[in-house]
């Protein structure tokens, strides 16, 4: 490694910030010298969520380790700044205390939060004043396009419904999904694949839609739908190797006894973890 680097038992941010200057500089790491914004943006989002999966896992030592990587993605975007005589790390610093100072006036300002309902009402309304939105349609475009979709989706609901564009109830959701499948089925047999991805879309905002109302996060949902899935799979997977049943050639009646043997056996399993 470059001289310019200290080898140290322990090291704190300002290394981190240095050891970046020199891998990017030249004499450095070719590699890290070459990235840019968008080389290393996915990047981003994969560490992200190594960091979600440590959270889900309980594990503390692997929290630790990909908040760091996470933090390196930080630094490594405010290097790349500084070198074109942008921002530095120092001014993201400053900027979050800011806003974190700005929004919270039930803590630094006369607004009063007595509990966390109220602290966030706060908060979601000193950001729109903040960013400058007049209406609900500015917050939901604030809503960033790249979230995953189904978030997304949730997220720009539950702004229309704070300015009462909403079901009174669960019941008008569900009405409402029943009303897009048929739109779908209409798409289908019409063979337009453009509306038929449409409609598809429009089937999928309505299940979001119904999510709220029954306090469920879609994304969520839908991850452990999935998780679900994968583990049926497997069971069905192994009873058919154990019958000496071809998956492939075998007939749709014969997977779906399997499928429904797989699913008495994982609910007993949740049954018994449950006891």
């Amino acid at each position: 490694m470059s001289n310019k680097f200290e080898i140290k038992d322990r090291y704190d941010i300002g290394d981190l910030l240095e050891i970046i200057k020199v891998l990017r500089a030249p004499g450095g790491c070719p590699w890290d010298a070459e990235q840019t914004h968008t080389s290393i943006k996915k990047n981003f989002i994969e560490e992200t969520y190594e960091v979600v999966e440590a959270i889900n896992k309980n594990n503390s030592d692997m929290l630790r380790e990909e908040l760091g990587d996470v933090l390196l993605q930080i630094v490594m975007h405010t290097e790349m700044e500084r070198e074109q005589g942008g921002f530095c790390f120092e001014d993201v610093v400053d900027e979050v205390v800011k806003k974190l100072v700005a929004r919270h006036p039930h803590v630094f300002g006369d607004v009063v939060a007595e509990n966390s309902s109220q602290a966030l009402e706060s908060w979601n309304e000193a950001k729109s004043r903040l960013k400058g939105e007049k209406n609900k349609t500015q917050s939901m475009q604030s809503v960033p396009r790249e979230l995953p979709a189904l978030m997304r989706a949730q997220k720009v609901q539950h702004k229309a419904s704070k300015a009462g564009f909403d079901w009174q109830s669960a019941h008008g959701a569900f009405d409402k999904l029943y009303e897009e499948i048929n739109e779908l089925k209409i798409a289908m047999n019409q063979g337009n694949s453009s509306l038929i991805e449409d409609e598809f879309g429009d089937v999928l905002f309505s299940c979001v839609n119904i999510a709220r109302f029954i306090n469920v996060e879609s994304e969520e949902a839908l991850t452990k739908s999935t998780d679900k899935f994968i583990s049926r799979f497997s069971s069905v997977e192994q009873m058919a190797k154990e019958k000496g049943i071809d998956m492939k050639s075998s007939s749709l009646q014969v997977l779906d006894e399997l499928w429904d043997n797989a699913k008495k056996i994982k609910n007993a399993e949740k049954s018994a973890m449950e006891d």
